[in-house]
C-alpha cells in the first residue's frame, strides 16, 4: 500500500463524510487535504483510544517527533511522507507551525478527561478543531495568511458539533466534553451518561448542546469572506454535513448515548454536492 491509499484508507474511505467533502476540493489539492485528514485521525487515535496515560504519551510525543521530522525533511511515516510529498505549495512555516499546534491541542485529551466549565471546554475547541479548520483552509485559501480568522472559530464550532455527536462513543472512551457545571445546572451526571440513562434532563441538556453548536457553525459560515467561500467547499462541506445530522439527531429524540447516529451515503452526497 502506497502512503496516497493508506491516508485515504486512514482518512476518506468511500461513503465517509470526509470521502464526499474531499471531492468538492480541487483535483489537485485532494491527496494533500487527504493527508491532512490522516493526520487528524492519527492523531485523535493515539490519544482517545489508548487506555494507558504512559502508551498514549508515548504515541504522542512520536508523533510530535514526527512532525519535526517532517520539518526535517525526513519523514518516516505513510502520512507524513504524503505530506511532504504533496505539500510543496502549502507546507510553509505558517503551515507547519499549525500542525504542531494541532498536534499540542491533542495532547490535552492525555491530561483532561472532564472539563469544569465551558472557557475550559472552548479552550479545547480552539485549539484542537481551530488548529485543524485553519490547516485546512490555508491549503485552498486566496490569501492563506488570514485564514485562521475565520477558519478557526468554524473548526471550533465544528469540533463541537462532533462531540456532542459522539458524546455516547467518547464516554466509553473515558472523555465527556460536556462541562461539569452544564451537566449540574440540568441535573445529568457523568454516571448517567456512561451507563447511557436516557432522561427528560438529558433531552434538555442535549437540546441546549446542540443549539449552541448550531449557532456556532452559522455565526462561524457567515464570518468567511465572500471572496473566500468558494475556496472552502471542502470546510462548506464539512458544516453542511455537520448541520444535517444534528438535525438526524435531534430527530431521532438525541439517542446517542448508546448509538451512532448517521447519514445515509445517498444523503451525504445530495448535501455534499449542494454545499455552497
Amino acid at each position: 500500500m502506497n502512503f496516497d491509499d493508506y491516508c485515504q484508507q486512514k482518512a476518506a474511505p468511500e461513503g465517509s463524510s470526509t470521502y464526499y467533502a474531499l471531492h468538492r476540493a480541487p483535483t489537485a489539492r485532494q491527496p494533500y487535504l487527504t493527508a491532512l485528514f490522516a493526520l487528524y485521525r492519527e492523531l485523535e487515535e493515539t490519544v482517545k483510544e489508548t487506555s494507558d496515560p504512559t502508551i498514549g504519551r508515548t504515541k504522542h510525543a512520536w508523533w510530535q517527533n514526527e512532525l519535526g521530522r517532517l520539518d526535517g525533511g525526513e519523514p518516516t511515516h505513510p502520512v507524513t511522507k504524503a505530506l511532504q510529498a504533496h505539500g510543496a505549495q502549502t507546507l510553509d512555516d505558517a503551515q507547519r507551525a499549525t500542525l504542531a499546534a494541532l498536534a499540542d491541542g491533542f495532547g490535552m485529551d492525555l491530561d483532561q478527561a472532564r472539563y469544569l466549565d465551558w472557557p475550559g471546554v472552548r479552550r479545547y475547541l480552539e485549539r484542537v478543531g481551530g488548529a485543524f479548520a485553519t490547516a485546512i483552509a490555508r491549503a485552498t485559501a486566496r490569501d492563506p495568511s488570514q485564514a485562521s480568522k475565520w477558519a478557526a472559530p468554524l473548526g471550533a464550532a465544528l469540533l463541537l458539533a462532533e462531540r456532542v455527536q459522539d458524546i455516547g462513543d467518547d464516554a466509553r472512551h473515558g472523555r465527556i466534553y460536556i462541562p461539569i457545571d452544564e451537566l449540574q445546572r440540568y441535573n445529568v451526571t457523568a454516571a448517567d451518561i456512561i451507563n447511557r440513562k436516557y432522561s427528560d434532563a438529558f433531552t434538555e441538556l442535549m437540546r441546549f448542546q446542540t443549539d449552541r453548536a448550531r449557532r456556532a457553525i452559522d455565526d462561524a459560515l457567515a464570518a468567511i469572506p465572500a471572496d473566500e467561500r468558494k475556496t472552502q467547499r471542502v470546510l462548506l462541506t464539512i458544516a453542511a454535513l455537520t448541520k444535517a445530522r444534528l438535525d438526524e439527531i435531534e430527530r431521532e429524540g438525541f439517542q446517542v448515548l448508546h448509538q451512532r447516529i448517521s447519514l445515509t451515503p445517498i444523503r451525504k452526497l445530495w448535501i455534499s454536492w449542494r454545499a455552497r
